[in-house]
């Protein structure tokens, strides 16, 4: 047995101002209906959706629709309606009747019968259960075999096709600011909108955004050319990019590098729409839970750390670290502005990249000097503080040959009294040889 749930906007006596600033709320209730069924159809003004499939899966067609009605766009406050075919409650959404019986139904809510209603109430025949009564096959030749069609429909009788929605490919949404905004920071509570409705897209497509794009349009009347970019209606047009290091469906997220972003913007005009796109998706992965309780993780991660520090402090001032195939400790990393698509920019906590093995991890310290520091010696030992205690060594090296500078050296790990544990090494050969270096320090 099917079962369906028609939805539609409550109408408001006076527009409210969170549901006037809603891009196209159709759609975007129909994006957050497809993350629920594949069935979702429209029918003029209302939502058709078919869930006997699914409702087992949500918990019953109740607790379906208080998480459909939770996840539905801030602002818009929806009647709703049940019934085993999609004309019943339609029917019964329209007429505000929920638990109505379908015979006891006005013919005002049977589309098919509208063009013939001054007719069929003349005839005496104001519900559903009067105008089924009649005969059919006079029934078709005076209104025709579409009223009757709707009839075998709405009780069941025949079965029911829609053209089912589908979500595009691509995101993109506009939304009219309800004032000119002049300040970018502002801009935050409309691109909020704008997320939320990104949001419900990904989720039914069971996507993460890896970019986006939020596009501004100033009054063309104030905007000052040299700052923006000339559109080809003549208006003027401000973008900002985001990008993230992992797909994400989380907003708030977005919301807080959109923040960072938006407080470095000056506007050289009012703006008077704002528009968002995506411009990279990809497939989020399963994920499977455990039944034991698990550790709730606190506090954002680190790839969601790095990205507000770079739209907060710039691109140049995050760094990551590139391992580089060379056995000098010197030239084992390679530092580079962060960027948030190069996931495998990671910063890494091993200073020794070119080594492999937890055993020659483990002689690497934590702490790299900029330069080697030559250490005093007394009576041919080296000294930091006090003399030196070596603990553990040689730890040979012998490279760069082919670059004409060989580095030739003896890494030792010594103790200090006062500095603690130490790296340190001799040169072999030229005229340092025998000269001890301190090059890093042991947390």
């Amino acid at each position: 047995m099917m079962l369906w749930i028609a939805l539609q906007p409550q109408p408001q006596p006076e527009p409210l101002a969170s549901v006037a600033q809603l891009p196209d709320p159709g759609t975007a209730l129909a994006w957050c209906a497809l993350q629920f069924t594949p069935r979702v159809a429209r029918l003029e003004t209302a939502l058709l959706l078919e869930v006997s499939a699914s409702a087992r899966l949500f918990g019953g067609a109740a607790a379906l629709l208080q998480q459909l009605l939770d996840a539905s766009p801030p602002g818009l406050v929806l009647q709703h309606a049940f019934g085993p075919t999609a004309l019943l409650a339609w029917g019964r959404l329209q007429a505000g009747l929920p638990q109505a019986d379908p015979a006891a139904l006005p013919l005002q809510v049977l589309a098919a019968a509208r063009p013939h209603l001054p007719v069929l109430l003349r005839l005496g025949c104001r519900n559903w259960g009067q105008l089924r009564s009649l005969p059919r096959a006079g029934l078709a030749r005076r209104f025709g075999a579409e009223l009757v069609d709707a009839l075998d429909c709405a009780f069941g009788m025949r079965a029911e096709t829609f053209p089912w929605l589908s979500l595009p490919q691509r995101f993109e949404a506009r939304l009219e600011l309800a004032a000119a905004v002049e300040s970018a920071a502002a801009l935050l509570f409309g691109a909020r909108r704008l997320l939320a409705q990104l949001q419900a897209w990904l989720r039914a497509r069971q996507h993460g955004v890896l970019a986006l794009e939020l596009v501004w349009e100033l009054d063309a009347r104030r905007a000052n050319a040299a700052h923006v970019d000339a559109h080809h209606d003549g208006s003027s047009l401000g973008r900002l990019e985001l990008r993230t290091a992992q797909p994400t469906q989380d907003m708030l997220h977005l919301q807080r590098i959109l923040g960072e972003q938006l407080a470095c913007v000056q506007l050289p005009a009012p703006v008077l729409y704002l528009q968002m796109r995506s411009l990279q998706t990809q497939a989020l992965a399963g994920e499977s839970l455990s039944l034991l309780p698990q550790d709730v993780r606190k506090g954002q991660s680190r790839h969601q750390l790095l990205e507000r520090l770079l739209a907060r402090l710039g691109p140049d001032s995050v760094l990551c670290v590139q391992a580089q195939a060379d056995h000098r400790p010197e030239r084992m990393q390679l530092w580079q502005p962060w960027r948030a698509q190069a996931v495998s920019g990671e910063p890494s906590g091993a200073v020794g990249g070119a080594m492999t093995g937890a055993a020659q991890a483990a002689l690497y310290p934590s702490w790299l000097l900029a330069q080697p520091q030559p250490l005093e010696l007394q009576q041919g030992d080296p000294c930091y503080h006090g003399r030196l205690t070596l603990l553990h060594g040689p730890q040979r090296l012998e490279t760069g040959w082919l670059e004409g500078v060989p580095a030739l050296r003896d890494y030792f790990i010594a103790r200090s009294a006062q500095a603690g544990l130490l790296w340190i090494y001799r040169e072999r050969l030229g005229p340092q040889r025998a000269q001890w270096y301190l090059h890093g320090v042991f947390a």
